[in-house]
């Protein structure tokens, strides 16, 4: 199954997250399948990043965004358990600090862009000023912006500059692929009660995530907001079931792998005088080695 046409967000489409199922499976029922095919997707992915990186043409940029406890970065630790850590790298955004918030907030973001033939994945993102920075619009203050108000105009006015953006990126080769995490309010709450239960999950746990549970709907219709306007051509947005772990990261990687794969990457091609020199070094290195023989004592 193609999961990137079942999941994205098609550009311009109004999106209401009722019509998203988070405990859907498409069409796999049985988990120890769905293993399977996320083993063997990320040999493809392993085999697509190795070219990605070779050929120095492309870079990826990965946002993944969710509610707490959605699964972001048990996601990460799976689908990137089997490429090259060389060519991959994790950013996890908290809070901005004092010296991020002296800057737009394009800033830091920036800064931690992946560069040509590598992947890099951001856990959360930009679009926490559209999420986080909306439902509780106090934090607007702290980046004493002149005549900024939350509201309507506010965020249709970073909707297009995080558009624009995204545009800039891609013209100038990095693909940029889009996740959101759809978990539902049940679910975030067994796996909020999984971590005060299990010694080896509390350290995940923190109460103020219990606070943001009451404003659940207002995060509903931010993401509601957000996807439906930021999800382009482009930079297409991906709504990925997330009741099911097993289902979550098997979707994400069959994404990105297909993904890659479109992109035709390959190994930098050789040309006839580089090969005609190659082969003069093979033959000198061969002709060095029949004349290093060891000595029997």
């Amino acid at each position: 199954m193609n999961y990137h046409k079942r999941f994205r967000v098609k550009p311009g489409s109004r999106v209401s997250l009722k019509h998203h199922d988070p405990a859907d499976t498409a069409d796999l029922k049985d988990k120890a399948e769905a293993e399977r095919r996320l083993q063997r997707t990320i040999g493809k992915l392993a085999a697509e990043q190795d070219k990605l990186y070779a050929q120095n043409t492309w870079a990826v940029l990965i946002i993944i965004q969710a509610m707490d406890a959605a699964g972001k970065d048990s996601l990460i630790k799976h689908v990137m358990s089997g490429i090259n850590p060389q060519g991959c790298e994790v950013f996890s955004f908290k809070a901005p600090s004092d010296e991020e918030l002296d800057h737009d907030y394009l800033w830091r973001s920036v800064h931690a862009l992946p560069e040509r033939g590598r992947l890099g994945i951001h856990n959360r993102s930009y679009y926490e000023e559209v999420l986080v920075v909306r439902v509780h619009p106090g934090f607007l203050a702290r980046q004493r912006l002149p005549n900024a108000k939350p509201g309507p105009d506010l965020w249709a006015q970073r909707f297009r500059e995080m558009n624009h953006f995204e545009r800039y990126l891609v013209d100038n080769g990095t693909l940029v692929l889009k996740f959101f995490l759809n978990v539902s309010r049940d679910e975030q709450r067994r796996r909020f009660l999984q971590r005060l239960d299990q010694p080896e999950k509390t350290w995940k746990f923190n109460a103020a995530d219990i606070g943001e549970r009451a404003v659940w709907d207002d995060y509903i219709a931010a993401y509601t907001d957000m996807l439906g306007a930021t999800s382009t051509k482009w930079a297409p947005w991906h709504i990925i079931p997330a009741d099911h772990k097993w289902f979550t990261r098997l979707a994400v990687a069959e994404i990105i792998a297909d993904a890659l794969r479109r992109l035709k990457l390959s190994y930098p091609a050789v040309s006839k005088t580089q090969r005609a020199a190659l082969l003069e070094l093979r033959a000198a290195l061969v002709k060095g080695a029949k004349g290093t023989g060891s000595k029997k004592r």
